[in-house]
């Protein structure tokens, strides 16, 4: 390219004021390591200088030049006028600019009095500065700086794509652990799901968790009121229950009424709400700034809302806060929606039981509480040996309906107030395999049946009806024996007093290891003064969850 082209291009353009260097340094340097010269970085697009340009200073009007080379994407030499050589390099910026630096080089050709004055114009400066500089710098042909641009230019790109590579690295392990975090919260959430479980407890360990992984002060959930009246398995909740974790600045009734407030304006199940919504001047929730409000759901059921409040950054909530807080919520709705499940299925079963237990009192009116004495007796002898909840739960069903075979007992031999002829014992010793046949087409009530069944058999063999003997005899079944016989002995019948305490406890001791397991009847001394207490009173509600009694 010739001066003049040069000079013509640069005229129509001048620059604009040159912009702070601090992010350009490193390419600067790069050039000068390479090259052993300066360069002038001009942004193609507004033709602004990136960098202080080197003296001496050529560039004063170059602009549309910067386009031009820009545009063909290849190094150039757009003054090649004997001694000099302006290189031009297109680079790509990281973030997105098209920049090209120019330098000002020497050719090898000698510099005489004529050309010297041409080189000073170029360069902007008096001949004498111009001959200084030229005398100062290595010479370069034509062919060998551009070879050398290329290579310069190839290096540059593969450094960019280097640091895009990397950027996206960063990103993708970013994701990976906000991704693995998620993972390992639902995980662990999952393994403590369980029908029986709390849902507080559940609720308590996720707002724990959610702080490990959300950037938020505090977390919350509200669970509404369940009816719990006349449950089976539990007491119920008659108003609202927050709990929370963190610096969670709402209480219950504020709370109520966010989530009223939010749930009206929004049609969308999850709701977040930052700047754009806490900052306005009807933004009732002062401490709130930024929000994810998640409702707790399963199917067409809300039992609950989880929150997550005021980013620790004081950034804003976004979609992977609200997604995470969706899952977890998503974990506690089906959670609250099959504890409500099991809570209506427990309450029928419980309405079967009752109804049983009834027809066993109506049918036997003179031991009419012995069944739920029983069943009593017989959970406080299981806690003495030592056995978990579930196991006191179905030792308690199968108290209550271990005499459930009387029902098929003829009335005048089960209410006759004397003593027993044999063929009438032999009658009524067919109870337990009557209940046995009444119970067997109820799955739910598979665990109860080995003690209806076998609770008159003997630890020496001598009981009914299968004369099954020691560890052969089932071991809830062999609970039940003690409390049903020390309930007998202890009852008062319109024929006979209750045996005294003495005498009472005098037979179960020597019945030790021939009528009953010598275990159970050590368990029944050690709670001897509970069990008392329990014989000498009732319960007003049948709830078979032996953890809700109070």
């Amino acid at each position: 390219m010739s001066a003049g082209l040069l000079e013509t291009q640069s005229a129509e353009a001048p620059l604009p004021t040159s912009r702070p260097a601090g992010d350009w340094c490193d390419l600067t340097d790069q050039l000068r390591t390479w090259f052993g010269c300066g360069f002038t970085l001009i942004d193609a697009a507004d033709g602004s200088l990136l960098n202080e340009p080197p003296r001496p200073d050529y560039f004063t009007s170059s602009v549309d030049l910067a386009r031009t080379v820009a545009g063909r994407g290849c190094a150039e030499c757009v003054l090649d006028d004997w001694p000099l050589l302006i290189l031009a390099i297109p680079v790509h910026s990281n973030d997105g600019r098209e920049v090209v630096a120019f330098a000002p080089f020497v050719s090898e050709q000698g510099l005489s009095e004529q050309n010297a004055t041409e080189a000073a114009r170029l360069l902007g400066c008096q001949p004498a500065a111009a001959v200084t500089w030229i005398n100062s710098q290595e010479r370069w042909s034509a062919t060998n700086l551009l070879r050398t641009a290329a290579v310069v230019m190839a290096k540059l790109d593969a450094d960019r794509q280097v640091h895009e590579l990397a950027i996206a690295v960063d990103e993708l392990t970013d994701n990976l652990a906000s991704t693995y975090e998620e993972i390992s919260l639902l995980y662990r959430l999952t393994q403590n799901l369980s029908i029986s479980s709390n849902d507080i407890q559940l609720g308590e360990l996720a707002l724990d968790w959610l702080k490990e992984v959300v950037p938020a002060e505090g977390f919350a959930i509200q669970y509404l009121p369940v009816d719990g009246a006349d449950s089976a398995v539990a007491d119920g909740r008659p108003n609202t229950m927050l709990i929370s974790s963190g610096e969670w600045p709402l209480n219950d009734e504020t709370f109520s009424e966010l989530t009223r407030t939010l749930s009206a304006q929004h049609n969308s199940a999850t709701v977040v709400a930052n700047e754009r919504i806490t900052g306005q001047p009807t933004w009732q929730f002062a401490e709130v700034r930024q929000l994810v409000l998640v409702p707790l759901s399963e199917g067409d059921n809300t039992f609950g809302w989880l929150a997550a409040v005021n980013h620790v950054d004081g950034g804003e909530f976004g979609t992977i806060e609200s997604s995470l807080l969706g899952s977890v919520a998503a974990i506690l709705g089906i959670h609250g929606g099959n504890i409500e499940l099991y809570r209506q299925q427990a309450d029928f079963l419980a309405n079967v039981v009752r109804a049983l237990t009834s027809a066993i009192d109506a049918k036997d009116p003179y031991t009419c509480g012995h069944s739920d004495r029983v069943a009593r007796v017989s959970v406080r002898l299981a806690e003495e040996l030592g056995w978990d909840s579930d196991t006191l739960n179905r030792v308690y069903l199968s108290g209550l309906l271990h005499d459930i075979g009387k029902i098929g007992i003829d009335d005048n031999v089960l209410r006759k107030p004397g003593r027993l002829t044999d063929v009438e014992y032999k009658h009524i010793k067919l109870h337990p395999e009557l209940g046995y046949k009444i119970l067997s087409g109820m799955r739910q009530l598979d665990d109860v049946l080995p003690v209806v069944l076998h609770h008159h058999e003997q630890w020496d063999g001598k009981g009914y009806p299968h004369g099954l003997a020691n560890d052969n005899i089932p071991l809830r079944a062999r609970v039940c024996a003690v409390a049903d016989a020390y309930d007998a002995m202890s009852s008062d019948r319109p024929y006979r007093k209750g045996m005294p305490d003495d005498k009472l406890d005098a037979i179960l001791r020597e019945g030790r290891g021939t009528q009953w397991d010598p275990a159970v009847i050590d368990a029944f001394f050690a709670a001897r003064d509970d069990i008392r207490a329990i014989s000498q009173r009732g319960r007003a509600n049948l709830i078979l969850n032996v953890e809700q009694w109070t």
